[in-house]
């Protein structure tokens, strides 16, 4: 069943038993002219305009990051070229309203801006509409300095573009704004994996912030990954930095938005959206994520994405249009003491989700692996409780190869993952209290998966499937 209330330009969207959060957007149209400069060349015109949404209503306590379009013009640079990327609205948490965006030049190489306005409300008028900021190229070389300001004459145009329009479905959105609230002992992941469906190349993109346990400045960093086929994996790391206000994750030029990734580190630059449009999936059960009830917990709010945009890695370009995959989420007190994560694609909307882990908590390091499910199949998600049904499943995790047998109910299912030491990247993680793990990762992972059901007196299959190069998987392991 779906059905939508219209109250006052507001919808609330309810798709069976999901019901998702109703949130306002905003939404205006914006234009900044000055000058541009390179090195001692004397200054040349410059200008932006912009179209503006952002996921909720901008709020002067609090901190909003939305999306922005338009075009940019940077005289002997770039002529009416097409500009995407966020603003970050934080008027008295952060004192600022950033603009970052990536844009073609005539020369055809990509360019990036990132610049802010620097409030004061004892100087309203002149900080709101002065907005300095740095040109980038794709390897993060300063091009040039500009200086813009906002023309009081299009004050006009851009008091009657502001509107709040007719909401989107939110529950994902809400999902992905920042959840760390200050305190130590923590770790926060964003994580999205996706394939080119062109290329066959796969990626991981990594956020994460790290709250020490004793003490310390929590800090932001990450990485992205590249899996082209029959190539070496490519591993670029950013950060880390200091976190800073705000509901969404950043770190330097990288930022989460809702449905956006933006960024670059080393000689990787990404400019991607997703649609933020699929029912999540609660993989450690809804209530262990909501109440923290386990050491840790995860689930994937997009679990069935397509991913578009631009991924650049020095002289190789990747331009994306119906990458499926999946953005997910943990939160907890730090890493498992050994896990397997696994994410497979079954087609036509069916999905497998697994985290296998041990804790990393004392007295809980010597049990065996507990296998969290969710198998997506035809609308419906098996078992209906993971939590519960964790103890009738059994993992044995190891490389290449790393398995999962269990049943609930009346089906049973199987699930081998081979990970490929060619394809696989290993990266070193660091727990809240300064202890290491270790995870080996690829996104062109085999997967062999049946799921049999009981009939009559027999179990017979009820689907088989087998996913070449096109699982995305994970085994973690100490130190």
């Amino acid at each position: 069943m779906r059905y939508t209330d219209e109250v006052f330009g507001i919808h609330r969207h309810t798709e069976g038993h999901r019901a998702n959060v109703t949130y306002w957007s905003m939404h205006f149209v914006e234009s900044m002219t000055g000058t541009w400069q390179r090195g001692g060349d004397p200054p040349a015109p410059f200008r932006f305009d912009i179209e503006v949404e952002t996921p909720e209503p901008i709020r002067p306590f609090g901190t909003v990051v939305g999306a922005i379009n338009g075009t940019v013009d940077a005289a002997g640079l770039a002529t009416a070229a097409k500009m995407s990327g966020t603003i970050e609205i934080s008027p008295v948490i952060e004192r600022r309203i950033r603009y970052t965006f990536e844009f073609p030049g005539d020369d055809g190489n990509p360019y990036r801006f990132d610049g802010w306005k620097s409030l004061s409300w004892l100087h309203p008028l002149r900080t709101w509409t002065t907005l300095p900021g740095t040109i980038y190229d794709s390897g993060g070389s300063i091009v040039g300095t500009a200086d813009t300001r906002f023309p009081l004459k299009t004050t006009g145009r851009f008091l009657a573009s502001m509107r709040a329009p007719t909401s989107h479905v939110s529950g994902q959105q809400g999902h992905e704004t920042r959840r760390w609230d200050g305190r130590p002992d923590r770790v926060e992941v964003w994580y999205d994996t996706f394939t080119d469906p062109v290329s066959g190349t796969g990626f991981w993109l990594h956020h994460e912030i790290v709250a020490p346990s004793m003490g310390g400045e929590a800090e932001a960093h990450g990485w992205i990954s590249l899996f082209p086929p029959g190539e070496t994996p490519l591993l670029a790391r950013f950060g880390p930095t200091p976190v800073s206000g705000g509901k969404w994750f950043t770190c330097n030029d990288v930022v989460v938005g809702p449905g956006r990734r933006s960024g670059h580190a080393g000689d990787v630059s990404w400019d991607l959206t997703h649609s933020l449009g699929s029912p999540p999936l609660f993989t450690t059960s809804r209530l262990a994520w909501r109440r923290e009830l386990l050491p840790s917990a995860q689930f994937v709010p997009s679990p069935a994405e397509q991913f578009r945009g631009m991924v650049d890695a020095g002289d190789r370009t990747w331009t994306l249009e119906g990458a499926r995959g999946a953005a997910a989420r943990i939160y907890g007190h730090g890493n498992a003491e050994r896990w397997g994560w696994l994410h497979a694609d079954l087609g036509c909307g069916d999905l497998l989700e697994v985290v296998a882990a041990v804790s990393h908590s004392p007295g809980l390091r010597r049990l065996r692996p507990l296998p969290f499910v969710q198998l997506r199949l035809e609308g419906e998600d098996w078992p209906p409780n993971p939590l519960l049904a964790a103890p009738r499943f059994h993992a044995s995790l190891g490389l290449p190869d790393w398995t999962v047998t269990g049943r609930w109910g009346d089906r049973i299912l199987w699930l081998r993952v081979h990970l490929e030491p060619e394809a696989s990247v290993t990266v070193p993680y660091r727990d809240p209290d300064g202890s290491t793990a270790t995870c080996t990762n690829s996104e062109l992972a085999d997967a062999h998966i049946v799921l049999l059901r009981r009939s009559a007196c027999s179990w017979t299959i009820e689907h088989k499937w087998q996913l070449a190069g096109t699982a995305h998987s994970e085994i973690g392991t100490r130190p």
